[in-house]
């Protein structure tokens, strides 16, 4: 094989591989977000707790917020899925994590918009279905995220993105977004 021939191939593979990692990066986060972490939380947990039954007679007012609640709760979910299989070419699934610590577009306000946005929309959902089960629900949720974050994902992200995240860690917080853009 020429020289030419070698770089054509070598394109080629790399090309390909990137495709494959690619496809498969959008296939597990599909997945990863229907049937585990966020489909659970969101889909499954609710309906198993209500039945997602709206209470009848539920003021039009309390309807729209919460809807407003659950749909931009979903923005950010749904973005930082673009953003890890693009920017950070993996997945949010743990077993499968990015390559590149992703700290743009909603990450330069918060650490955890995705934990933000699912929470926000599970007490959208709790709103919803006026549920004093779904307020609690929305309690564990919230500490089981804490938990996770503090004792799983911050000192997983620290081994693994070093001084990066670290400095990422000291201008952006954890929950409460920035006023001002992380540049």
């Amino acid at each position: 094989m020429g020289a030419a021939s070698a770089t054509r191939h070598a394109r080629y593979c790399g090309r390909h591989l990137n495709v494959a990692t690619l496809r498969r990066s959008v296939t597990v986060s599909i997945l990863f977000t229907l049937f585990g972490g966020p489909g659970l939380v969101l889909v499954y947990m609710p309906y198993w707790i209500t039945r997602f039954r709206i209470p009848a007679g539920l003021p039009l007012w309390q309807i729209s917020a919460a809807s407003v609640l659950i749909f931009a709760g979903l923005i950010p979910l749904f973005d930082s899925v673009v953003r890890f299989v693009r920017q950070g070419r993996g997945t949010l699934m743990p077993s499968v994590p990015t390559e590149h610590l992703v700290v743009t577009g909603l990450y330069r306000y918060v650490r955890n918009p995705m934990y933000v946005g699912v929470l926000t929309a599970v007490f959208g959902e709790a709103i919803l279905l006026h549920s004093r089960s779904m307020a609690e629900y929305f309690a564990i949720v919230w500490l089981g995220s804490e938990l996770f974050i503090r004792l799983y994902e911050e000192p997983t992200l620290r081994r693994r993105y070093g001084e990066e995240y670290v400095s990422y860690c000291q201008q952006v917080r954890r929950w409460w977004p920035r006023f001002k853009a992380l540049s």
